[in-house]
């Protein structure tokens, strides 16, 4: 049913603003750009915009557009990938007629005039296809489909991680059959400068796993000035211990301007309490949280191991 409230009103509407979290991955515009497409292709009479700052290092998917107040009044808002308001990349969103939010995560802070919330999807993009799978009317066209594909591959890690179910290939599976070369998109998506590489090699030689199973890596601006690297770039590798053994849980602290950005991902304990707790939230496996010190970062260190060892004491 949500599904079909969600067609009615791209339907009512001539004008369409869609937005997506703050520092994008490939599911955040896999999503947002890939519904925006669908709906140019379907409706080619409606305006539709993409709004946020743009990434970089996302510019092989999409480029995104500039948006004047104005365009807000009267319009149709959906926000995509996107937990809780505060992580809206441009906040005018509130500016405009009504507000859907689509998303995967847990949903811990409800807004809009419209949900739609599935945390057994394996990323918003999975999603989109599935609005699309629920029209006789909506377009999907190769840009699209190149585009959900990304958000898919990127938020499952190449299918890889346990939110890729039989549904999520199938989805992939359809998508392969538009014109989009994979393996540019994969390359776009997996090839690393040298200088990233060489910091992932000392953060691996530097790696000392704990006896509860955590491993912790603190990023601080020295090192990153020292290879030359931004926070974002950082995001490049935090599933770098994913294929260590005995390792349980692990965490990425990145010293930004203003605060300490947190990246925590697991192989079984639920990290996301830990996450909301420290001004975050995410995913049971996989979430995100801020810390404005580095003592802070070391109690929230002190939490997610209070996890593991309660979560090895169950399961071994």
């Amino acid at each position: 049913m949500m599904k079909k409230d969600i067609l009615k009103l791209i339907k009512e509407y001539n004008h369409i603003i869609l937005h997506r979290h703050v520092r994008p991955d490939p599911d955040a515009y896999g999503s947002q750009v890939g519904l925006a497409e669908i709906i140019k292709a379907t409706y080619p009479e409606k305006t539709v915009k993409l709004a946020g700052e743009e990434d970089p290092s996302l510019h092989y998917l999409a480029r995104l557009d500039e948006i004047n107040d104005e365009q807000f009044k009267g319009a149709l808002i959906i926000v995509c990938d996107t937990a809780n308001q505060e992580r809206i990349c441009d906040q005018r969103f509130e500016l405009g007629d009504k507000v859907i939010k689509i998303d995967h995560h847990p949903n811990r802070e409800p807004y809009g005039d419209l949900m739609w919330v599935d945390t057994e999807a394996s990323s918003t993009s999975e999603m989109v296809y599935e609005l699309y799978a629920a029209s006789d009317e909506l377009v999907l066209n190769d840009q699209s489909a190149r585009l959900l594909y990304a958000g898919i591959v990127g938020d499952t890690g190449r299918f890889l991680f346990p939110s890729a179910t039989g549904r999520t290939f199938e989805v992939a599976s359809d998508l392969t059959k538009y014109d989009f070369d994979r393996s540019e998109l994969y390359e776009n998506m997996y090839q690393v400068p040298l200088k990233v590489a060489k910091f992932k090699g000392q953060l691996l030689s530097e790696l000392e796993p704990r006896e509860s199973g955590v491993a912790v890596f603190k990023i601080d601006r020295k090192l990153l000035d020292q290879y030359e690297l931004t926070s974002e770039e950082t995001h490049a590798f935090v599933g770098i211990a994913g294929d260590i053994e005995d390792i349980l849980s692990w965490v990425f602290f990145v010293e930004d301007e203003d605060v300490i950005r947190v990246r925590l991902r697991s192989k079984g304990p639920v990290v996301n309490d830990v996450a909301f707790k420290y001004n975050g939230g995410g995913h049971p496996m996989a979430s995100g949280a801020k810390v404005n010190t580095w003592e802070e970062a070391d109690r929230l260190i002190d939490d997610l191991e209070k996890v593991c060892k309660e979560y090895k004491s169950q399961h071994v």
